[in-house]
């Protein structure tokens, strides 16, 4: 949905403006004026450049790496535009970081996602929207809505264009089986799932693929992939299993070392991510293809901005 209205403003980070402009397409709005900047000393300056005064502001910065850069510079931003007396600030986090940092697993460590909800909110946020949480009991460390969109609607796309027949969804580990559920629910496909177990001391890995996947297309699914250890290790006992071509749809590509190496040597045909992270140069493979989150997000920041219900984006 198209539309003009001057009293809904975005705003963008540095972390990933090729995603805001391509929302702001689809908003058919131009990005406000902002310059983020940073003093001589390392520290980050912000300017809005223009009235917010009662207006309705979306803040757009995915806080991937460098994590604690991206994250206070979206605490910094939304901090200037509280005290430039926004009406309502919503921050639209494509990929939100620390997420795997959801809950004490062993003795004397922090909850940093809480952490993180707690400063966004003290800072000024007023609204969350992000795509696929890590863990989605996060949206209950916020006191402010939380909207968590889900990416298989772009994946979904995708995949009707390039007709794979004889597909199979699978989940790369036990605890990845709600996200495939999901998928397989939507592709209206079989769900298998890749079953880990340590046999000995030395960390030394079996694979137990439940379910049937046998000269089957296989798409592994999940929501980050970041140095490609369980999707590498997945695909290859996928592959010894009998499955024909190997498919990977990961919403939020880390991609931190070695994934790269670890995604040209396993025998997955084609990566595809989405563009809630950006992809350095330094990242680029012939087996990754990136497709655009951005509709998603224009059509939620519509139906927040208008009021209506955005229940429509996660079926």
């Amino acid at each position: 949905m198209l539309f003009k209205d001057t009293s809904l403003l975005l705003f963008s980070g540095n972390a990933n403006p090729v995603l805001a402009k391509e929302i702001s397409k689809h908003l058919n709005i131009s990005l406000s004026t902002i310059d983020v900047s940073k003093f001589s000393d390392g520290e980050t300056r912000v300017k809005i450049g223009e009235n917010v005064r009662g207006q309705d502001v979306f803040v757009i910065q995915p806080t991937c790496p460098p994590v604690n850069e991206n994250l206070m510079e979206l605490l910094i931003i939304i901090d200037a535009l509280k005290r430039a007396s926004a009406r309502r600030i919503t921050a639209v986090i494509p990929y939100f970081g620390y997420a795997r940092q959801d809950r004490k697993d062993q003795p004397r460590v922090p909850i940093t996602a809480k952490l993180v909800a707690n400063l966004l909110t003290i800072a000024g946020a007023e609204r969350l929207l992000t795509v696929d949480l890590h863990a989605e009991q996060i949206q209950g460390f916020f006191d402010i809505p939380v909207d968590n969109l889900y990416g298989v609607n772009a994946f979904l796309e995708y995949f009707k264009k390039n007709k794979i027949e004889d597909l199979v969804v699978v989940s790369p580990d036990v605890g990845g089986i709600k996200i495939a559920r999901a998928y397989a629910k939507r592709f209206n496909v079989p769900l298998a799932v890749v079953d880990k177990r340590r046999i000995d001391d030395k960390k030394i890995e079996v694979m137990h693929i439940i379910g049937d996947v046998k000269d089957k297309n296989v798409l592994l699914v999940d929501d980050i992939i970041a140095t490609a250890g369980s999707i590498s290790e997945a695909s290859e006992a996928l592959k010894k299993a009998g499955a024909k071509d190997i498919y990977a749809a990961i919403t939020h590509p880390i991609l931190a070392n070695p994934a790269i190496e670890r995604i040209e040597k396993c025998p997955l045909k084609k990566l595809i991510v989405s563009d809630t992270i950006p992809i350095s140069s330094d990242k680029s493979s012939d087996k990754i293809e990136v497709i655009s989150i951005a509709n998603l997000f224009g059509e939620a920041i519509t139906r927040i901005h208008e009021a209506k219900s955005i229940s429509i984006l996660f079926h």
